[in-house]
């Protein structure tokens, strides 16, 4: 009799040809994409050519996405871009993706169609997580696993534990995928999940948009876990129609799958969230709040920067301005996204209320540029980390919030939930 086994733990069996695979077991299992970008892929080409290694494994199975620094901001970070830009184009790397056809590459990857349900995937950053919202294996690891990846087409991993969230219900209004996450993390904790796969199933799942899902599975790292992933349903194979012509795999866990816990969640119990300073797990309910005076709002990221997220913002914005002495910043995921949000007015709708609207980068999230938080200032976010020091001088301080309360924030120059502003 098969031995049962949890979402994960089936997808990650059968890249590593075995019919079973129990939690803490090592395994090497085979990659369907190899994910790199503008700060940690001059660290993987660097071990790549030690190998003395001339291919990689598959062209057509590796992605580099500069977005962290780009457009370059200054000498070393332009630097970085021409070492990977010439790597990509001696290894005849199809997947290269930069200034013109560039977007935030967790936005910009799942667009493209190069995450497929089924799919074990690694990416030298943390969020590489996000693709689990389409029933994908993904994580993030070291440039050097990265550089092994590129060169072989596999990777180790320990297979991990999971836990299970169940969910039922359905949102109520302006709450989102963000509110639920940050509810989660402020629940179990920043290492709540250390190791684990984070897997959500209930019929609640079929409530969240693929959106939603991906702000969710993003942020599953920041409770310690090794990947999120969400069961492939008619919302999934919608959202893949017209993006790949590869087959959709679709893994499900066994009913009596072992996990180490399992959380139930009604998401109509679910209000709006924040994160205060200077973790995830800060939370509290935007009535919770009090009186949070703040200088700047980022409405974007691998987060939050997709079309929803930039809808919902724009219809709290619309016919209002940004509070006097607060500025905004608006970063569409992609491309893609930039030029919808442009045909249906949404760019026009920030700039008329007084925000400013870039260029697809990972810019202010990681304090990289344009949006850097001076001493003593305060930013909302819609970003992923709140760490000291995240977006700027170490003695500012980042609040993390969905696009719906970033948006209403911003009109309001403190902390608020869309309906004191509406």
């Amino acid at each position: 009799m098969k031995k049962p086994m949890t979402m994960t733990q089936k997808i990650l069996a059968a890249h590593a040809g075995l019919d079973y695979v129990e939690a803490g077991q090592l395994i090497t299992a085979k990659l369907d994409l190899v994910l790199g970008n503008d700060v940690t892929t001059p660290v993987a080409v660097k071990a790549f050519k030690t190998m003395d290694i001339k291919k990689v494994f598959d062209k057509n199975k590796i992605a580099i996405v500069p977005d962290h620094f780009t457009p370059n901001k200054d000498i070393k970070s332009a630097e970085h871009c021409k070492m990977i830009r010439e790597f990509a184009r001696s290894k005849e790397i199809k997947n290269y993706f930069e200034i013109g056809e560039m977007g935030i590459e967790h936005a910009l990857i799942p667009e493209k169609g190069l995450a497929v349900p089924g799919d074990v995937i690694i990416g030298a950053d943390s969020h590489t997580c996000t693709y689990g919202a389409l029933g994908v294996f993904s994580t993030g690891v070291g440039s050097t696993d990265m550089a092994v990846g590129m060169a072989t087409g596999k990777a180790w991993f320990k297979v991990p534990e999971a836990i299970k969230f169940v969910l039922k219900g359905k949102f109520n209004k302006w709450v989102s995928g963000k509110d639920l996450i940050l509810h989660i993390i402020g629940m179990i904790g920043v290492d709540g999940a250390l190791y684990k796969s984070m897997e959500f199933t209930g019929e609640g799942v079929a409530n969240l948009s693929i959106d939603d899902r991906f702000t969710v599975a993003n942020m599953a790292i920041e409770a310690g876990a090794k990947n999120g992933i969400f069961p492939v349903d008619e919302k999934t194979v919608e959202y893949m129609k017209g993006r790949t012509d590869r087959e959709l795999k679709k893994f499900e866990a066994d009913e009596d799958a072992e996990y180490s816990k399992v959380i139930e969640i009604d998401l109509s119990t679910i209000k709006p969230t924040v994160a205060f300073p200077h973790l995830p797990e800060n939370t509290k309910t935007v009535d919770e709040a009090g009186e949070v005076e703040i200088d700047q709002v980022v409405i974007g990221s691998c987060t939050n920067g997709r079309m929803s997220d930039l809808r919902v913002a724009a219809s709290i914005l619309k016919g209002k301005k940004v509070k006097k002495g607060i500025r905004l910043i608006v970063f569409p995921g992609t491309q893609n996204i930039y030029l919808e949000a442009m045909e249906e007015g949404l760019v026009r709708t920030f700039i008329e209320a007084g925000g400013v609207v870039s260029t697809p980068t990972c810019g202010p999230c990681l304090g990289g540029h344009m949006g850097i938080l001076a001493e003593g200032e305060r930013a909302v976010s819609t970003t992923n980390r709140n760490f000291v020091g995240r977006m700027g001088h170490p003695k500012s301080e980042v609040y993390l919030a969905s696009p719906a309360v970033a948006a209403a924030s911003a009109i309001a120059g403190k902390i608020v939930s869309p309906e004191e502003v509406l």
